[in-house]
């Protein structure tokens, strides 16, 4: 806009001269054509170097769009930024989760026609079509999808670990395969806890400002009579997990032990509407023969609609005893399965009359766990059975 405006002044300027120059050659009739030629010329090389001099006054380069070296290095960076912001997004897109939508936080399946799934979503999907006894499929093209049909898609694994992500403290950016160890170690705003914790300091606060909360703790300078208080508690939690120990050690004395793995095969009801179970093939411990039995949320109608789901097992007699059989007995995880199971351990006498225990929580963490199992073709775990001796 501004060099518009000075060409037209240039142009309005060197029009009036020609004008001024014409009026002149026509008052003097003596004066040759020759004369106004050159007079014409003038002007016009006079606006010429007159607009050269504006395009220098106001900076404009008439080499065409080359860039700048002089520009300021904050808008070359500016410009990079939001050229790989773009970038980002549109991977983002691609890599993300076709169920959640959002970028996978470990291992990465694909149908048979190339859509990703996380691991998370990829398990929920296969539990669900167990509970709702469907087989399971792709979101986006339904797609028949198993254990054996999936496969991971390391490529992507490896490129979502590379894209950038914000510390959750810093706010500053990372790979993803960095961000772990930098927000546990590395990161000055990450939230820790005082070293005195243990004798009941409650302070959490950045990293950076621990050691000026540690010099002026006043917890180290606590009587004897708080700090028994404060340890009676913690003595509490390790006397639980002492004597679930010594529980075991215990059983492990007797003198009839009997372990065996188990493997849980689904099953469905015969009702209307029909409800997932699980049960094992018979199997003999301690020359008795037994069957487990398995079910999800306790047999709750619609268990593929909560999110909160539990497995309950009991454990059956199927042999005829003469006299009553005392038994211990838990579950553990089995040799070749990785999910965590805090080992229980449940009593029942069993007799005739009283072949089968109540169902009891198998002792899972979570409903993720859960998923785990549900997702499986199979459950398999470790059982052992302890007669009391009388």
């Amino acid at each position: 806009m501004k060099f518009k405006l000075v060409c037209v002044r240039l142009h309005h300027r060197a029009m009036s001269s020609l004008e001024e120059r014409d009026v002149g050659v026509a008052a003097a009739p003596g004066s040759s054509s020759a004369g106004l030629g050159v007079g014409a010329v003038g002007a016009a090389v006079e606006a010429v170097a007159g607009v050269a001099a504006m395009q220098e006054d106001v900076g404009i380069r008439r080499e065409g769009p080359e860039p700048d070296p002089d520009a300021p290095p904050k808008k070359r960076v500016r410009i990079q930024e939001g050229e790989s912001g773009k970038l980002e997004e549109r991977l983002y897109s691609v890599l993300c989760c076709t169920v959640c939508l959002d970028l996978p936080k470990a291992s990465v399946y694909q149908c048979t026609n190339g859509h990703l799934m996380c691991a998370g979503c990829f398990i929920h999907l296969l539990a669900d079509s167990r509970l709702k006894e469907e087989q399971a499929t792709c979101p986006n093209c339904r797609c028949e999808i198993s254990k054996n049909l999936c496969c991971r898609n390391l490529a992507v694994e490896k490129a979502v670990s590379e894209l950038p992500t914000d510390c959750t403290f810093c706010l500053k950016q990372f790979p993803r395969s960095s961000l772990e160890r930098h927000q546990k170690e590395e990161c000055q705003d990450r939230v820790t806890q005082c070293k005195y914790k243990r004798i009941g300091c409650p302070w959490q606060g950045p990293f950076h400002e621990l050691p000026a909360h540690e010099s002026e703790c006043s917890h180290p300078t606590k009587t004897g009579t708080e700090l028994m208080g404060i340890l009676g508690e913690m003595d509490q939690s390790h006397r639980r997990d002492t004597q679930l120990y010594n529980s075991i050690f215990g059983l492990l004395c007797y003198e009839k032990i009997g372990f065996t793995e188990v493997q849980f095969r689904p099953y469905r009801t015969d009702d209307f509407i029909t409800r997932l179970y699980y049960e094992t093939p018979r199997f003999t411990v301690l020359n008795q023969t037994w069957v487990l039995k398995a079910r999800v949320n306790d047999s709750e109608r619609n268990p593929n609609l909560s999110c909160k789901r539990t497995l309950s097992f009991q454990l059956i007699l199927k042999s005829k005893v003469n006299s009553a059989l005392e038994c211990s007995f838990l579950l553990l995880k089995g040799p070749y399965d990785d999910v965590r199971i805090k080992p229980v351990i449940y009593h029942h006498s069993f007799s005739n009359d009283t072949n089968e225990t109540d169902y009891v929580p198998l002792p899972i963490s979570d409903s993720v766990e859960c998923n785990k199992l549900l997702a499986a073709k199979n459950i398999n775990l470790r059982l052992f059975i302890f007669q009391v001796q009388k």
